[in-house]
């Protein structure tokens, strides 16, 4: 809606350097200081849907099927479908454009509600390994996909989206009430791997060269 100014939840201690306005959000694109990694990045102002529906796998949000499995992600154009059990799905976009809305009768969304981390770069791994007991780096899984359970002590989707050894990027959702307390939490944590805030250029960028995001 015109006129609304959207503020994100999350505050990281670093000057933007580069940003835009975009659907009502203030979206920081790059902060000053930032090279090498691992990062962590803002995602809070992205596109974010909860779907509910009896027979859910029978639906096709932006045209695109619901992964058959709990804890399966389908990522296509831009859209995140995370299959988070078998009457639920959450869908996350992180086109620059918006993308309208699912156009499904069972969708809530809940860009607003939610955080959104990002986790980008060399040792993300061993940070999150710092912070939960989920086990992000079993071999039986391959990403994208969808583990749901505490994060720092906060109920998190957590969604692993590249994966090379303790690299990778990997997303954290969780309700925006928690967002101070969990942005402390994971820099304390990344502090010894050199964790630093950083705009979404950065994830966009690294998507692009692990190609599981298109351009």
């Amino acid at each position: 809606m015109a006129g609304i100014e959207r503020k994100s939840p999350v505050c990281l201690p670093a000057r933007p350097a580069k940003t835009e306005t975009r659907h009502g959000w203030t979206v920081v694109l790059e902060y000053f200081g930032e090279e090498g990694g691992p990062y962590l990045i803002d995602l809070s102002h992205c596109q974010k849907w909860d779907l509910q529906d009896g027979k859910i796998s029978d639906l096709r949000p932006f045209g695109i099927p619901i992964p058959e499995a709990p804890g399966r992600c389908r990522l296509e154009n831009g859209i995140l479908i995370n299959r988070m059990n078998w009457s639920q799905v959450s869908v996350w976009c992180f086109s620059k454009e918006s993308s309208g809305s699912p156009e499904i009768s069972a969708c809530t969304e809940t860009t607003d509600a939610q955080a959104l981390l990002a986790l980008v770069g060399p040792n993300v791994f061993s940070i999150t390994e710092k912070l939960c007991s989920l086990n992000l780096i079993d071999p039986k899984l391959e990403p994208p996909f969808l583990i749901q359970g505490p994060f720092s002590h906060v109920p998190c989707q957590i969604v692993v989206i590249e994966r090379s050894g303790m690299n990778g990027a990997g997303l954290v959702a969780f309700s925006r009430g928690y967002a101070d307390d969990m942005v402390h939490a994971v820099l304390d944590a990344g502090r010894e791997f050199g964790l630093r805030p950083a705009g979404e250029s950065a994830f966009q960028e690294a998507m692009q060269k692990g190609a599981p995001l298109p351009a």
